[in-house]
């Protein structure tokens, strides 16, 4: 019965970050991501004010700067009685700088996992703005449990975390890709990649797309590593848990004020702890879904020509391991999208 909810469910989200991507798209490179935010958040409201699910959103985005969002505790789907629980994690967009920028590597995303009926959650809510990450693809765990190679930490020396892998992957440490955000926190952190002898790929903002893409056979990138958004961090860790990839994650408090406050409300020892991605998102169930906006690792974002939209979108699911790659051409002449903000349909 749950793979059938699931089966039924999983195209409300494809619509969903289609219809965040195409809304959004006006905005794209005009300066101003929190208008882009809004109309991303605005047609996602749009399409689950329709979906016959008891959706909580356990992880959502906005806080961290102010924007426009859709936010904890909040409620989508119709709650009509008897409906199914879902866990909803999402970001509008990921990679709001990118879009306003007119950059590539921004996506809209969403993420659910189905709930028990005692109401447990399923997707933990990590309370703080940064954490220290770590990703790698299904390859190299397997590798690591068939080589009986040491499992690598977050807290492993860089060079000796790229040894592990490429041995994994039966490279070279040179012929390593690893991506990671330019910032200025990195800064010992490229030069320790680039001193190991592997390349570096830089990205300005939007870290899910290159924390799942080593999880991807055809992404070019071997290996996520540094300091991001905790949000993304379980955004990612739901679509790992699809592929079977892996995800170590841990909180990285800003400043002693944070610390102080994380440590109040979960204890040292949990602000401490490196968590998987089964901790991350436990159970068998995860969608994971995003829609490109423009392009990026994953995904090419939306292309117009003439009066079409094209959109790619990554549908995943963790109990069948289906990755489904949707390619969908819209009729702008007839393309409409329902918006929560005046409840009506409306023309892209």
């Amino acid at each position: 019965m749950s793979q059938d909810t699931e089966r039924t469910i999983e195209f409300e989200f494809v619509r969903a970050t289609e219809n965040a991507a195409l809304n959004s798209l006006h905005w794209l490179g005009r300066g101003e991501k929190e208008k882009a935010d809004f109309a991303a958040c605005d047609a996602i409201y749009g399409v689950f004010d329709k979906v016959p699910i008891c959706g909580e959103v356990v992880l959502g985005e906005g806080i961290k700067d102010n924007a426009p969002g859709i936010f904890l505790g909040e409620h989508l789907g119709t709650w009509q009685s008897g409906s199914p629980a879902f866990d909803i994690a999402l970001d509008p967009i990921d990679g709001t700088t990118n879009i306003a920028k007119g950059m590539p590597n921004s996506i809209s995303v969403i993420c659910g996992a189905q709930t028990s009926s005692s109401g447990t959650h399923v997707m933990k809510n990590i309370p703080s703005f940064y954490a220290e990450k770590l990703a790698y693809g299904p390859r190299v765990v397997h590798a690591m449990k068939r080589l009986g190679i040491r499992q690598i930490q977050l807290d492993c020396p860089v060079d000796e975390i790229l040894s592990v892998v490429a041995r994994a992957l039966g490279k070279r440490v040179s012929e390593l890709m690893v991506a990671l955000l330019d910032r200025p926190r990195h800064n010992k952190l490229i030069e320790e990649i680039r001193q190991a002898g592997a390349a570096l790929r830089l990205l300005t903002d939007g870290d899910i797309t290159a924390a799942v893409a080593p999880s991807l056979p055809d992404s070019g990138i071997d290996l996520y590593i540094g300091i991001g958004g905790s949000p993304e961090g379980i955004l990612t860790a739901a679509a790992l848990k699809c592929l079977g990839g892996e995800i170590q994650l841990r909180m990285w408090p800003r400043d002693q004020a944070e610390m102080q406050e994380i440590d109040a409300l979960v204890g040292r020892e949990e602000r401490c702890r490196i968590y998987t991605t089964n901790d991350l998102v436990s159970g068998d169930s995860s969608i994971f879904c995003a829609t490109g906006i423009s392009d990026s690792y994953l995904l090419p974002g939306v292309k117009v020509i003439g009066n079409t939209a094209i959109t790619n979108t990554i549908l995943m699911r963790a109990r069948s391991r289906t990755v489904r790659y949707i390619k969908a051409v819209h009729n702008l002449d007839h393309k409409t999208i329902h918006l929560r903000s005046d409840r009506k349909d409306h023309r892209i």
